[in-house]
C-alpha cells in the first residue's frame, strides 16, 4: 500500500493488480488534497492511512480500478 502524490502508470497499476486481485486495484483518493492510496487489500485499510497522514474522511471516495475491464467502480467512504 502506498500513498501516491504524482501521476502513477498503467504498466504500474497492472502490477499491483497482479500481485493483489489479478485484474483490478482499490484505490481511496482524497479529493481535497488529490492524493491517491492505491494496492491495499481493503479500501478501509487505504482510509485508514490517509486519515492517519491527516486527510478528513469528508473528502475521501474509493475506487476499484478494473484494468483488464477498463471500468472504474466508485464508492464514497462514509
Amino acid at each position: 500500500m502506498k500513498i501516491v502524490t504524482k501521476k502513477i502508470t498503467l504498466k504500474e497499476i497492472d502490477e499491483m493488480a497482479k500481485n493483489m486481485f489479478g485484474n483490478l486495484v482499490k484505490v481511496v483518493i482524497d479529493i481535497d488534497k488529490k492524493i491517491i492510496v492505491v494496492d491495499g487489500e481493503l479500501h478501509a485499510d487505504e482510509e485508514a492511512l490517509l486519515i492517519k497522514n491527516g486527510s478528513e474522511q469528508k473528502n475521501l471516495w474509493g475506487l476499484t480500478f478494473i484494468r483488464k475491464k477498463k471500468k472504474i467502480l466508485l464508492n464514497l467512504i462514509r
